[in-house]
């Protein structure tokens, strides 16, 4: 077998690790994680966009050359294939699926990947349309299937909706983008954005312009020059999601937080621009004290613009940064998490017929912060009836359609403790050995602004530009409850 699957998800160290294929112009993040199987495409496809790496050890690598490129309808049959270097035929999509359906009757079978008498096909489904390439030469799998979900963004920014029928109709301009997206087999420029600068549609007509847009001759392909704003600004949301689960008896199981540095810029020409945080490995690498106020991030991911080998060598976040919104970094801290607000509630039988149930609200952030549009959705039996229900703060309703009360408080400062007191009758009960509390968790959604619990803080964010003009960058922090389930007592 000419192509080796397990060679093509090898992780590399260091900033190679951070970014798949970092010199490649369709590459769109990075994770310092390595992929431990490629079998998990299907589940999260994310696991394949960020957490692979590519590249020798004096630098990044040129992967093989794809030889073709097909689309391909449910049945297997061909909608459009474009031949890159004249090395298969339009046979190899027979070939394709042939092997595919016999993939399908194993169902540990899962691989993204088929190799069939020299020509290994790697192949992503999206609705009734298969993409699918079919290559010779030993090619970077996890980059191949990367680019085949760029190809996938692509048509829908063009087609809004990837179907057969899309295809079909608009056949010229499919050809056309997959010219522009891939070169004798080599990825090129998968960015949207830079495509519809020379790639424009007419109903079902394309035109091409003569000059190609600045963004193509750049080594920045994410940014096109001559971008020119009236006022420029940065904003930078601080956005973390707190994902707990406690059981029954009051212990926290898991806990964890995943946090997202969003960006979204107004900034002209071409800026630089230098981010600082409180990594914990940011100040060492400073020589900076890291008592009480540095922290440790974990499986941190980079935008594509983000200059990996510098954050490598001396932990600076620099990046010319794409116009518009888009997310600069993610990360997640694994450390235990203290729960921000801890719910009991109890159930009990008052009758054969009468169900009553105390639910105890406490927030156990500090004082000085304040939680916003606390939701907690408390599970009720299914044949609840009469509900009477009493809060201290907020308002509370039996929500029958998810059997469910749902007790809203607008804001739940820092240290306080609110209470809801509920009746139901339970007409249907008829054995006073039954359970009529439902076995589902209790659900809390809340936002508290200005706070993260991370304790991330940004220390400067300075943007530099060769005009010199002023730019106003504004920060601001939240955190969110994410999957926060807290089982009855």
């Amino acid at each position: 077998m000419n192509m080796t699957v397990a060679s093509a998800i090898l992780p590399r160290s260091g900033a190679q690790a951070l970014n798949l294929f970092n010199d490649a112009p369709f590459a769109a993040g990075g994770s310092a994680s390595s992929l431990k199987s490629l079998r998990s495409w299907r589940r999260s496809p994310e696991l394949i966009l960020r957490r692979l790496a590519a590249g020798g050890e004096g630098g990044s690598e040129m992967v093989g050359a794809v030889s073709a490129l097909f689309l391909l309808d449910i049945k297997g049959r061909v909608l459009v294939w474009r031949d890159y270097r004249g090395d298969v035929s339009a046979f190899q999509a027979e070939r394709f699926f042939t092997k595919l359906i016999e993939k399908e009757g194993d169902p540990q079978s899962q691989d993204p990947v088929v190799y069939d008498n020299g020509v290994t096909y790697m192949f992503i489904q999206h609705s009734n349309v298969y993409l699918m390439v079919a290559a010779r030469q030993n090619c970077n799998a996890a980059s191949i299937l990367f680019f085949l979900h760029r190809v996938v963004d692509v048509f829908k920014h063009y087609f809004e909706e990837l179907e057969e029928e899309s295809l079909r109709d608009n056949f010229v301009v499919v050809y056309e983008l997959l010219d522009e997206m891939m070169d004798y087999g080599y990825p090129q420029f998968t960015e949207a954005k830079i495509l519809c600068e020379f790639i424009k549609t007419d109903a079902y007509r394309m035109e091409v312009s003569q000059r190609p847009p600045m963004a193509v001759t750049n080594a920045v392909s994410w940014r096109s020059e001559g971008i020119l704003y009236r006022k420029n600004e940065v904003f930078l949301d601080v956005v973390e999601s707190v994902n707990i689960l406690v059981n029954s008896n009051g212990q926290v199981i898991r806990s964890d937080v995943v946090g997202a540095l969003k960006m979204r810029t107004h900034l002209s020409g071409m800026p630089e621009c230098k981010l600082g945080l409180n990594d914990r490995v940011l100040l060492e690498a400073q020589g900076r004290t890291t008592k009480g106020k540095a922290i440790d991030l974990d499986d941190m991911k980079f935008h594509q613009c983000v200059r990996l080998a510098r954050f490598e060598n001396d932990r600076t976040i620099s990046f010319v940064p794409p116009d518009g919104a888009f997310d600069l970094m993610t990360y997640r801290l694994s450390t235990q998490v203290k729960p921000l607000i801890w719910v009991e509630a109890q159930v009990e039988r008052h009758s054969r017929s009468r169900v009553g149930i105390t639910v105890k609200a406490r927030s156990q952030f500090k004082e000085r912060s304040t939680a916003t549009n606390v939701e907690i959705e408390l599970p009720v039996p299914a044949d609840s009836t009469n509900p009477n229900v009493r809060t201290s703060m907020g308002s509370a309703s039996y929500v029958p359609e998810t059997d469910a009360v749902v007790w809203k408080i607008k804001s739940f400062p820092g240290g306080k403790e609110y209470m809801l007191r509920a009746e139901f009758h339970l007409p249907t009960i008829t054995d006073e050995e039954g359970t009529p509390e439902r076995k589902a968790p209790i659900r809390v959604k809340f936002e508290i602004p200005y706070f993260t619990v991370s304790g991330i803080q940004v220390r400067y964010l300075k943007i530099i530009e060769k005009s010199g003009y002023q730019a106003l960058p504004w920060v601001r922090y939240i955190t969110m409850a994410g999957e926060y389930e807290l089982r009855l007592v």
